[in-house]
């Protein structure tokens, strides 16, 4: 799945990030690959067997990749977009419950999240998925099945997907008898327990409007997952004209540039991934709306003449180091 989002950079984890920290960190492990187009990383700051577990890891990246990508013909998704009926269609467990919280942060954003928008999003030339546009109430999710309301309609969980393999990774850290760790997957960020020293766990968030990585807040989110999404990350800019991947599913209409990027904390990178992606879409004045009616702790960087403005709504200030 093509879901890089290249915004944060790890405390203790990305090169040069300690002196940006300003703090000494140590870890007994690291371990570190690439899914999705992008990289992972993970920091152990205990001595449990680090080796043993990557194979761990990279297993549970390839399944969802498996299950989710678009990219791939053999995947869960691929077969249901293309399969033209409106019977029951039965899928693997975890692509059924990704799209059954796809539905439920659907609903709860008013459709600012939408599973449906790929055919969209693969007009403006930022994914595979082809077929008729519709609506997340045109989908359900009963068990292991899912069925679409009419035969050309597709399903789309690449703003989702990854904070699912996050989820899964940090569950399978903890069955390994992992307590203290960072995790990092395409630049979204859950952890456990503290650092090596004894400290927690920091990222970085950086600038979107710098030219070289600059830092705009440092944040310590406890066990909380971060997640960070904006039109920069994917998007397409020649000069002063830019183009974003992220699509307003309810103008249709890629995202406006006036909303730099949402970073949100979640108690599950699901819930964070995807509420990213769904208060970026909506737009700054909607996407505000909606995070401080919900009580959502989220930092929106709009764009000013000057420097970014931020926005901070639910409890995202309590978690601001600097």
């Amino acid at each position: 799945m093509e879901l890089s989002r290249r915004q944060t950079l790890l405390g203790a984890v990305a090169t040069g990030a300690l002196a940006l920290m300003g703090t000494d960190v140590q870890a007994a492990q690291v371990l570190e690959g690439r899914a999705f187009g992008s990289t992972w990383r993970i920091m152990l700051a205990d001595v449990a067997d680090g080796a043993g577990f990557l194979q761990t890891v990279e297993d549970v990246l390839s399944d969802v990749d498996r299950a989710m990508s678009p990219y791939r013909v053999d995947s869960d998704l691929s077969r249901f977009n293309v399969t033209r009926t409106v019977d029951w269609q039965i899928v693997s467990g975890p692509t059924a419950h990704v799209a059954a919280g796809a539905l439920r942060i659907a609903a709860q954003t008013r459709g600012a999240f939408d599973p449906t928008v790929g055919p969209l999003v693969g007009r403006y030339g930022f994914g595979p998925i082809t077929g008729e546009l519709g609506s997340y109430r045109d989908l359900n999710v009963r068990g292991d099945a899912i069925r679409k309301a009419r035969p050309g309609l597709t399903l789309d969980l690449c703003g989702i997907a990854k904070g699912h393999a996050l989820d899964r990774v940090v569950a399978a850290l903890r069955d390994f008898g992992h307590r203290n760790a960072l995790v990092e997957i395409g630049g979204e960020v859950r952890a456990l327990g503290g650092r090596a020293d004894g400290g927690p766990w920091q990222v970085a968030l950086l600038d979107p409007t710098a030219g070289a990585p600059s830092v705009h807040r440092i944040i310590a989110p406890g066990e909380l997952a971060l997640a960070t999404s904006g039109p920069s990350h994917n998007g397409l800019r020649t000069g002063r004209l830019s183009a974003s991947h992220i699509i307003d599913p309810m103008r249709r209409e890629m995202a406006g540039p006036a909303l730099l990027s949402v970073s949100v904390l979640a108690e599950t990178g699901t819930e964070a991934d995807a509420l990213a992606t769904a208060f970026c879409a909506a737009g700054a004045e909607a996407g505000i709306e909606m995070a401080e009616e919900a009580g959502i702790a989220a930092l929106f960087l709009l764009a000013t003449d000057d420097a970014p403005r931020e926005v901070m709504t639910g409890a995202f200030a309590n978690y601001v180091i600097v």
